[in-house]
Formats: C-alpha cells, structure tokens, sequence
C-alpha cells in the first residue's frame, strides 16, 4: 500500500513538472526597437567593426563607413550609439554612414540627439551635412556658413554637399581667394532666401 502511494506521488509530480516550469519561466522581453533586427551573425560583424572603427584612418575608415551604410537599418542602433561617443572623428564618421543611407526617418531621431558644443564647428557642420543628405533642407543656411569655415577640407564637404542638392556653384571655389569665396557664398544666400520665399509661396498656395 506505501509503495503504491509513493508511486501516485511520484507520477502527479511528474506530471506536474512541466506545468511548474511553464509557470515560473519568464515571458521573452518583446523587443521595441523600431529598426530591423540584424540576425546574429550580421549583429557580430556590425559590433566588431564598431570596434574596430575608432583605430581606423583614410581608406579603412572610408571603407568601414560605406560597408555600414550599405547595412542599413540593422546598423543603426550602433551607429546611433557611435553618435555619442566623446571622439569627433567618431561621432564624425557614425553620421557620415547614416547620412549616406538616404533614409529620411532617421531625421527626427538625429534632431533628438543633443547637437554639439557650439565650439565644435566641424562636428556641428557634419551633422547639417548628414541632415540634408536625408532630406533635412532646414540645414542648409548652417552649410552656406561652413563655406567660410577657415579649414579648406570643411569648406570643399560643405560645398559638395550643397552642390548635391541644387546642382550648381554659384562660382563657389573652396581654395578660391576670401573676396571670390564671399561673393560666393553671397550668390548663395539669395538663392536660398528665394527658395526660401518660393517655399512660403508654395505652402501658402496649398493652405
């Protein structure tokens, strides 16, 4: 009789097991992330070049910046992340890769991010030129003013990125005289207040 009443205790726990484990497991954390998960093979290649672009410089860091471009939206967790690293070149190089994208939903996501320190004005000019890559066109005046930045390098990527969007010059040359470069970025400026006025024109046709 004991051994028969052990063996019904022995079977009801058995049974019962299952059901326990089911009960204390915990539910899978339901991820939030608005962007597509990287599987994760691609999620270690993304986090070992995140590594490893800090100690990059020229060609590897050009190359790493358009291997995560090409990724995409897997990578943009990390290269939001990279964003906020305390090295510019970083910082630098993570907004190139997003402005590279072309894709417009990351706009609202970089105004969020807290803009550089008024001094950093290269860093602050990568970020409008990543913008309006995107689409942002309200960074357009910041990068008419990048022209007359004293450093030719932030000059001539100011350019380029201004010429991108309008396909034109206006006479502009980066390692021009400072009388010919002012009178650029002049010719710049009306041509930004008028499409400025035929934006307003524009919205108010609409309204």
């Amino acid at each position: 009789m004991l051994n028969r009443q052990l063996f019904k205790i022995s079977l009801r726990a058995l049974l019962l097991a299952p059901l326990a484990v089911a009960c204390t497991t915990p539910a899978p954390v339901q991820d939030t992330s608005p962007w597509v998960r990287p599987s994760p093979g691609l999620q270690q290649r993304i986090d070992r070049r995140a590594r490893r672009l800090p100690w990059t410089h020229g060609v590897e860091r050009l190359e790493l910046v358009r291997w995560f471009a090409e990724t995409g939206e897997p990578a943009y967790k990390v290269l939001l992340e990279l964003c906020m690293d305390p090295r510019p070149d970083v910082v630098g190089s993570a907004l190139g890769a997003l402005g590279a994208t072309g894709d417009a939903t990351l706009i609202p996501i970089l105004h969020e991010l807290p803009w550089p320190d008024v001094a950093d004005v290269e860093l602050r000019l990568e970020r409008a030129r990543a913008l309006l890559r995107l689409g942002d066109y309200s960074m357009v005046p910041h990068l008419i003013d990048g022209l007359q930045h004293e450093r030719l390098m932030v000059r001539a990527l100011c350019a380029q990125s201004l010429f991108a969007e309008s396909r034109d010059r206006f006479g502009y040359v980066p390692g021009g005289s400072v009388e010919e470069r002012s009178l650029a970025v002049a010719r710049w400026r009306e041509w930004w207040d008028s499409q400025s006025t035929q934006g307003e024109r524009l919205a108010h046709a609409d309204s």
